[in-house]
């Protein structure tokens, strides 16, 4: 009887050790559920969006991802929102096989007709951008409008691409000889690889996509590694019309990955074009590694944007447009004003009522209404910012404002204004993507519009003058060499019924409106000879 109790407690004791064993490896995962913010009721309309716990990162037609596991975080307090499976190469290069196959299907498709799809996108959106808007704001950290209207810019390109699904195309030229037709035709370059950054995850996107579509290429696209439920929500959204349609789902592919993948595509010759928005640092590489393949590429790089405010200015106008484009987003828009210059006789004055406004702006969760300012997007940047504050007072800026990280969870830093720096001090002419503000002081015109244009990016710059003269001036050849040239409105919040971008260092790229659609088209030039003769251009005899 003692050893059948003791080989029953010695039993009982293994059980008991295997339950704890059991317990252990089953709680961090659990614990690691729990906390993911999705599954929290506040969160739930996270899944209207299609998102789970654990979300496939590639789409080609059907969904995968056997590659690293990526946790993506909200930078208003680093808590985990979901993961995403990122794609693996075999995973890339099956993608690229499926988007060839599906664009022999796209192509034949008349133009008109790709309008339509497009114009059912722009819908689809239209009834998602709620939620669409949310996600934008709690995974990148934008406020909530500025979420929303990110989705609306996607929608008004679509918009936009369906009417110029029955526009684009080439000239009837004049041929010098007779019976002979000279003529301009537009094709499509076939796949379109679009690498998006993380502050603009949907409506840089949409630049690309609507435009590619209704051109006949179909789309790859690599959105950024820290804001990939965005990319999963939207190609979501896209693959669904797509479905509808009875269309291959890899006419706008995905492929959640990091540098492998993104360098995959700029090595790629099947990528009949490569769009990149990101830093300059990167962008430099791409270009290097598209062009060392004679590859097509559309870069939208880096932005030193600048104000320049002029004695005549209307301040009421000054005002709310600096602390605009310099506040909105964090800082953190390839258009966010960093320099603002200011003529001598009113730099005192609009100093002080630019402080007193940024010390009213209201700061909290991205996701509320009322909030107009959020946090920076990465604990990286909040390094960043420091860092550049650090510079510019070693070099002689004197801080007016801010300049401090702020005592709450997540990446939030206070909105900085420093002054008395030279204009051509190392600092300010780093583009630091941060919500900081150089101001400085001019004389006169000739050395604004020098001072506009010394820096190695040329994306954004705006004047605030009533003089017409000057306005002409700064438009024309000796005035501002950027790619976007406002008179009396900020750097930030550019249309879409313009091109957008820069020169210099931002890379020269054009993307949404105007004639960018030829950047996603080849052109040839065909002469057709209807006559029974064969007379030779230039009147030469070969005889």
């Amino acid at each position: 009887q003692f050893m059948m109790q003791r080989v029953l407690t010695q039993r009982l004791a293994r059980l008991f050790v295997l339950r704890n064993k059991l317990l252990l490896s089953v709680r961090p995962a659990a614990a690691n559920m729990s906390t993911l913010l999705i599954n929290q009721p506040n969160y739930s309309w996270l899944k209207e969006l299609g998102l789970n716990e654990d979300n496939d990162g590639v789409y080609n037609g059907s969904w995968g991802g056997q590659g690293e596991v990526v946790t993506s975080y909200c930078p208003a307090n680093n808590e985990a929102i979901a993961r995403v499976r990122q794609a693996t190469m075999a995973e890339y290069e099956e993608t690229v096989q499926k988007a060839q196959d599906a664009w022999k299907v796209w192509a034949d498709v008349p133009a008109p007709k790709r309008g339509e799809i497009v114009r059912q996108i722009g819908e689809a959106l239209r009834r998602k951008i709620k939620a669409l808007g949310s996600l934008v704001s709690l995974e990148m950290g934008k406020i909530y409008v500025e979420g929303v209207g990110e989705v609306q810019e996607y929608v008004d390109v679509c918009d936009y691409a369906v009417g110029l699904s029955r526009m684009i195309g080439g000239p009837i030229l004049p041929s010098e000889r007779p019976g002979h037709a000279l003529i301009e035709q537009w094709n499509p370059v076939g796949l379109v690889g679009i690498i998006t950054a993380f502050n603009f995850p949907v409506a840089v996107f949409g630049w690309n996509n609507a435009i590619a579509l209704i051109c006949g290429n179909v789309c790859l696209w690599k959105g950024a590694p820290t804001t990939p439920l965005t990319s999963v929500a939207v190609t979501k959204i896209v693959a669904e019309v797509l479905e509808h349609n009875h269309l291959p789902g890899a006419i706008c592919s995905m492929t959640c990955g990091g540098a492998d993948i993104g360098t995959a595509m700029a090595k790629d010759e099947r990528v009949g074009l490569l769009s990149f928005t990101g830093s300059t640092h990167v962008g430099k590489q791409v270009a290097m590694m598209v062009q060392e393949r004679f590859g097509r590429q559309l870069l939208e790089l880096g932005g030193n944007n600048a104000i320049i405010v002029f004695d005549d200015a209307d301040l009421n106008l000054v005002v709310p447009s600096a602390v605009f484009a310099s506040v909105g987003t964090a800082g953190q828009r390839c258009t966010t004003t960093r320099r603002l210059m200011l003529h001598e006789s009113v730099h005192d004055q609009v100093v002080e009522r630019i402080t007193k406004a940024y010390q009213q702006i209201r700061i909290g969760d991205p996701w509320d209404p009322n909030t107009l300012y959020g946090p920076l997007h990465s604990k990286q940047a909040v390094q960043q910012y420091l860092a550049a504050i650090e510079q510019a007072k070693q070099q002689g800026g004197t801080l007016v404002c801010g300049g401090k990280i702020m005592d709450r969870p997540g990446n939030y830093v206070e909105p900085t204004i420093i002054t008395g720096l030279p204009h051509n001090a190392p600092i300010v002419h780093t583009e630091t993507f941060v919500p900081i503000l150089y101001v400085l002081k001019f004389k006169t015109e000739d050395e604004a519009f020098a001072w506009n244009n010394e820096v190695k990016q040329g994306l954004s710059s705006s004047i605030f003058t009533k003089d017409m003269g000057r306005v002409f001036r700064w438009l024309g050849p000796k005035g501002s060499d950027c790619g976007i040239v406002n008179v009396n409105i900020p750097t930030s919040g550019a249309e879409i019924g313009g091109a957008f971008g820069g020169e210099k260092h931002t890379g020269g790229g054009r993307e949404s409106g105007s004639d960018s659609w030829k950047q996603y088209m080849r052109r040839s030039t065909c002469t057709i000879n209807y006559s029974k003769d064969l007379p030779l251009a230039q009147g030469i005899k070969f005889e």
